[in-house]
């Protein structure tokens, strides 16, 4: 269970992307619902820290608080600055223990110096991912991905792909009830995929309508049956175009779009409502229990039945 967070701050850490960390873990939401974390921010030698932007920040605590943590994050910093041996001890003590270790931005190339990145997949902002792939030769870089998940590791492009990673962890963990409360209270989309776009591409007219209002009704359509036919149509576009604008403004597919909102939504009715898996299918756009599964299975390797027990917190008006 994810509760006890560490973040490290190095010097010449960036703002922002502390910022993030702090946003995620450090603010108590219990108010509204949310989960709250033990988070703590630490540094090898407590005082004063240098961040990018020309002023200090004051970190109280060592990192012997990283030792217990459930999570270890490092923040952005200068990717060229060496990390010290006690960090890097830290970070892998981390990692062997089974806690999840997070980077944001260039917070990758701690992990790569940790050794934490040998033959996985990972990223970093857009770039600096040839530098990391040039630094870490044992690594598996993707350059256009928000973030990555492998084996316990979980490494994000810059600035607000941070905030997706991080929600991305606090949905595996406690469920997207409680990655939606957060998301809720810092204004974000809930969820985006890790494997979207970095920057999306959109050579389009500047008087071009958007297919934002597409989307949304989509959103309120997910159990219609969706095909791209249709949807060219009501988008008054060819197949052929519609394909091409749906990848420009989105970063991926209609069908791997359509799915990934229709995983969302089943997930929603596994953690707040009791129907069955026939409705919760027919509700989310599967059609049947067995496509729900193979869904699930597909995607977060596990089954609704399971995910269900871990997540269950099912609202009294909306149990039936």
């Amino acid at each position: 269970m994810l509760r006890r967070v560490a973040a490290i701050a190095l010097p010449g850490v960036a703002p922002f992307e502390l910022g993030v960390v702090c946003e995620v873990f450090g603010v108590d939401r219990a108010d509204t619902g949310g989960p709250t974390f033990d988070f703590t921010l630490c540094t090898e030698t407590p005082g004063a820290i240098p961040t990018t932007m020309g002023f200090d920040i004051v970190v109280t605590a060592g990192l012997e608080a990283a030792a217990g943590a459930d999570l270890v994050v490092v923040p952005a910093y200068g990717a060229d600055d060496e990390v010290s041996a006690p960090v890097l001890a830290a970070l892998r003590a981390a990692a062997a223990r089974g806690a999840w270790v997070l980077s944001v931005c260039t917070g990758s190339f701690a992990l790569g110096h940790a050794g934490l990145l040998d033959g996985r997949r990972c990223t970093t902002h857009w770039m600096y991912t040839d530098k990391l792939a040039r630094a870490f030769p044992s690594a598996v870089v993707d350059p256009a991905v928000l973030y990555v998940e492998d084996r316990g590791v979980v490494t994000s492009a810059g600035t607000a792909a941070g905030i997706d990673a991080c929600l991305h962890l606090v949905r595996s963990e406690l469920g997207a009830a409680a990655a939606a409360v957060i998301a809720r209270r810092m204004v974000v989309p809930p969820h985006r995929d890790g494997g979207q776009a970095q920057f999306i591409d959109t050579p389009l007219p500047t008087d071009a309508e958007t297919l934002a209002p597409l989307l949304g009704w989509l959103g309120e359509h997910l159990e219609d049956d969706l095909s791209v036919p249709d949807l060219a149509a009501r988008a008054l576009m060819s197949e052929r175009t519609f394909a091409r604008r749906f990848r420009a403004e989105t970063g991926t597919t209609p069908a791997a779009w359509i799915t990934r909102q229709r995983l969302l939504r089943a997930r929603e009715l596994l953690e707040r409502t009791e129907v069955g898996m026939e409705e919760i299918a027919r509700r989310s756009g599967f059609a049947t229990s067995t496509a729900l599964r193979h869904h699930f299975a597909k995607s977060l390797g596990t089954s609704p039945a399971a995910y269900r027990r871990a997540f269950a917190c099912p609202e009294p008006d909306q149990a039936a």
